[in-house]
């Protein structure tokens, strides 16, 4: 916000609610529109082009070309149905999308109704008056009526990386996504949308063509080896049926029917319902991921790099003492001591904004008096020196009585640098502040020189610098960073703090939240002067780096990933955007990050508060392993039906074809939404924060797993196949109704069973999970239906069951599922693995 412009002067320039709301009916929204089908026609349209409704349309086709008008009737239905619940799960993934965006839109500050006040940036409306600073992005066209010291980055429009200087007058506009990179301004809006520059370029900010992310294209091999199958088995169905009888359209349908059971058409619409929703809930928690596919990265993260200010410590600063060079005394405010009214303070508040919105300046102001009568002894400055240099300074001049004063601050060693003192006393006062800076406070050089006229050097080095005394600010660390540190080395995330600050002072800080720093501490003149080798051995065994600027910063983010390491980096400054751009995870903070550091970042936190960093990886690593379990289900699943499909003929069994497309169609509506839905509303499992990152490079799923699932299906039917065979001495309704009553029993004891990779069913029992109770009731109700019902039973080919042939499908079902639950328990024993049972409760 930027509150170093006079904004008194600006209140009668602002809209008023009805004249906005008037602007906005006559122009819209200030956002984009692209030509195209709306929401839902996308939905319809990506539909309509899946292989699965191709399918089931050419078997629907089918079956009334044979005559059969119930089955082929029945089958239009399944697809309604099966169509209707896949628009249900994309709408709701779309609204969750949708939502989201809401929690990330950008906000800008305005004057409206002789007020100053933030509203999302797509309400701007021409003709509202907005006032921007340093680190704010452009949200629409508009002319500059007020400006102080201002440059803006203009790339997005010109291509040119370097800021301009801009002013009132003849370059005076300023174009929507451009940055401000130093100063602030007011300006009147002149286009919004489309009708901005950088509409009419047909460029959208901030939008990006993500490519498919490592676990999306994990998964995309699963469904390809799957599919493959299907395409492999429809042709060999359909070659040995019509070689046998002849019939091209029988042969055509019975080939479809194994292409529908091998088609897991159900993982991309897990693996993106997954993805959205767990976004949203994320946001719903104070966590708002800028992109959905940023919660695969979020439960990977191996190494999390914290930066300082705002993030480790509160950034509430205030004046802890203040060291005066000519009276060589060091005045502990926090004590109780006075200081001098003509003192270091009143130099340093001279180098500082009149109406600062940095913390350290605030600081320094209240120190000095921030009251009218305070402000009206500050003459009005007639040029400025940007924060600038490494390690950085900043220089303020002013016209003062007769002559000219430059008053500067910055980092100790830039400051004793310019100033040129003595040997002998560059090492006093460097003591003086390494002193202080081990008691946590942030130390700062101050000096002033004077000049005659009004001539200015070239570079703020140049002054004939007299070196004035230190300020030392102390910002307190937030209560819940040890908290948040502990939590991250039990989950095997290695945390580094990386600060603009020196040696002692992070060292101070590092210890009071208990971050293991050991002997090595890197500089960012280090960072610099390290070659690739020898930064990629550095960050591994460091985790304190101090003076740290943006290319540092930058350049510790690329080397841990070259590292192999997935990267989190905090900021909430403009210099923190590159790094956070670089990292797999940028995670800004929303209330008093800059506008900058939350467009560069992938993460969010609205309420500022560092242990939602733990809480987003448990999140994250919870989304990963439901995915799992859910995959996993799948492919346990579709393994009998394929081969139940396809065994029969290839083997010449008496009954080659036991399931139609009516079956499978059947079968696909109940699992479709226990895999998307069900496993989605699974919990966070209790040792879940306690267990290593995994490696992203690998695959999906480990050897064992997938040897686990391939051995369920195929355990499942072996199960099958024995029931099959024994019932082929009556027709062929009989086993058919066995097979079928025992993959719906199965069904429910593989849901269950796939709850966890580890924990027994005795333990996932207590999971709560919403949804279990319904899926349990429904597929009980389907089994009634379907064995009990006669339309139904007579539809579907099938026989009503005695009592003991019903049990004998459902002892068949639980020990062809169950074996796992033994296994999963003697694992335990084995390798005495006793998972936590507590489940993690995550502040809202």
């Amino acid at each position: 916000m930027p509150e170093h412009l006079d904004i008194q002067q600006l209140l009668d320039q602002g809209l008023n609610s009805e004249d906005a709301k008037r602007l906005q009916e006559q122009f819209g929204k200030n956002r984009f529109k692209e030509a195209g089908p709306g929401r839902l026609g996308n939905i319809l349209l990506g539909l309509v082009k899946e292989p699965m409704f191709i399918i089931l349309m050419v078997a629907c086709c089918l079956y009334f070309i044979l005559g059969e008008l119930t089955e082929g009737f029945m089958m239009f239905t399944a697809i309604i149905i099966v169509t209707a619940i896949s628009i249900y799960q994309e709408v709701k993934s779309t609204r969750a999308l949708a939502a989201l965006e809401k929690y990330t839109a950008p906000l800008s500050t305005l004057v409206r109704d002789r007020k100053q006040l933030q509203v999302a940036s797509e309400d701007i409306v021409p003709g509202d008056l907005l006032l921007l600073s340093e680190g704010d992005q452009v949200p629409a066209d508009g002319n500059i009526i007020i400006a102080n010291d201002l440059s803006v980055n203009e790339s997005v429009i010109t291509g040119e990386s370097m800021p301009v200087e801009k002013s009132r007058g003849a370059n005076g506009q300023l174009f929507q996504g451009s940055t401000i990179n130093s100063g602030s301004c007011a300006v009147k809006v002149t286009a919004i949308g489309n009708s901005t520059s950088l509409g009419k370029l047909g460029k959208l900010v901030n939008e990006t063509k993500s490519s498919p992310t490592l676990l999306q294209k994990q998964t995309q091999r699963v469904v390809t080896v799957l599919a493959s199958f299907g395409v492999v088995g429809f042709l060999v169905i359909f070659f040995i049926n019509f070689s046998r009888n002849g019939d091209l359209v029988n042969s055509l349908l019975l080939g479809l029917t194994l292409a529908m059971a091998a088609i897991p058409e159900e993982i991309p619409v897990a693996f993106s319902s997954f993805m959205a929703l767990g976004a949203y809930t994320m946001s719903q928690m104070g966590i708002v991921p800028k992109q959905p596919q940023i919660v695969e990265h979020i439960g990977a993260t191996s190494v999390l790099c914290l930066d300082k200010t705002g993030t480790i410590t509160e950034n509430k600063m205030q004046v802890a003492s203040v060291y005066h060079f000519d009276q060589d005394q060091l005045i502990d405010i926090h004590a109780g001591q006075k200081y001098p009214a003509d003192s270091v303070i009143k130099i340093a508040t001279l180098a500082s904004e009149r109406f600062p919105f940095d913390t350290m300046e605030q600081a320094i102001w209240k120190a000095y008096g921030d009251d009218e009568a305070s402000r009206n002894t500050i003459p009005a400055m007639i040029h400025e020196y940007p924060l600038g240099g490494k390690p950085p300074m900043m220089t303020h001049v002013y016209r003062w009585q007769n002559e000219i004063l430059a008053a500067g601050k910055g980092a100790v060693e830039r400051i004793l640098r310019i100033c040129k003192l003595p040997t002998a006393q560059q090492h006093k006062i460097q003591e003086i502040a390494n002193r202080e800076g081990a008691k946590g406070y942030r130390v700062l050089g101050v000096a002033k020189a004077m000049l005659s006229q009004g001539v200015y050097p070239e570079s703020q080095d140049d002054f004939a610098w007299e070196f004035t005394g230190l300020i030392c600010l102390f910002d307190p660390p937030r209560k819940d960073a040890p908290i948040t540190i502990e939590a991250m080395n039990d989950a095997g995330i290695n945390v580094k703090l990386i600060t603009g600050d020196f040696e002692a002072t992070a060292k101070f800080i590092a210890q009071s939240i208990g971050l293991e720093t050991g002997d090595s501490i890197i500089s960012g003149d280090k960072v610099l002067d390290a070659d690739e080798t020898e930064l990629r051995s550095m960050v591994r065994e460091s985790n304190l780096f101090v003076r740290m600027f943006p290319e540092a910063k930058l350049k510790v983010i690329n080397a841990l990933k070259a590292n192999g390491e997935i990267v989190a980096m905090t900021g909430d400054g403009v210099n923190d955007g590159p790094a956070l751009k670089a990292a797999h995870i940028g995670i800004a903070m929303g209330k008093k990050g800059t506008e900058i550091a939350k467009l560069a970042a992938n993460l969010v936190i609205t309420n500022d508060q560092l242990s939602m960093i733990p809480a987003a990886v448990s999140h994250g690593r919870q989304i990963y392993q439901n995915i799992k379990k859910a995959i996993r289900y799948i492919i346990a699943i579709h393994i009998p039906i394929i081969l139940m499909a396809t065994l029969p003929l290839v083997l010449g069994w008496k009954y080659p074809n036991i399931f139609s497309p009516i079956h499978i169609i059947f079968l696909e509506l109940i699992m479709g939404p226990t895999c998307s839905l069900f496993f989605q509303k699974e919990p966070v499992e209790g040792d879940i924060m306690k267990r290593p990152p995994r490696k992203i490079k690998k695959n999906l799923f480990s050897a064992e797993e997938l040897t686990v699932a391939l051995v369920q299906g195929i355990a499942i039917t072996i199960g099958l196949a024995i029931l099959y065979l024994q019932h082929l001495d009556s027709s062929i309704i009989l086993p058919r109704s066995m097979v079928f009553m025992t993959f719906l029993f199965t069904n429910i004891f593989l849901t269950f069973v796939c709850r966890s990779f580890t924990a027994t069913f005795f333990t996932t029992i207590r999971y709560k999970n919403s949804l279990s109770g319904i899926v349990l009731l429904a597929s009980i109700l389907f089994i009634i239906l379907v064995g009990f019902v006669a339309p139904i039973r007579s539809f579907f080919g099938m026989q009503l069951l005695t009592i003991p042939q019903l049990f004998q499908c459902f002892w068949v079902a639980l020990v062809s599922v169950g074996w796992y639950e033994v296994y999963k328990f003697a694992r335990k024993v084995t390798r005495q693995d006793k998972p936590v049972i507590k489940e993690i409760k995550i502040n809202q």
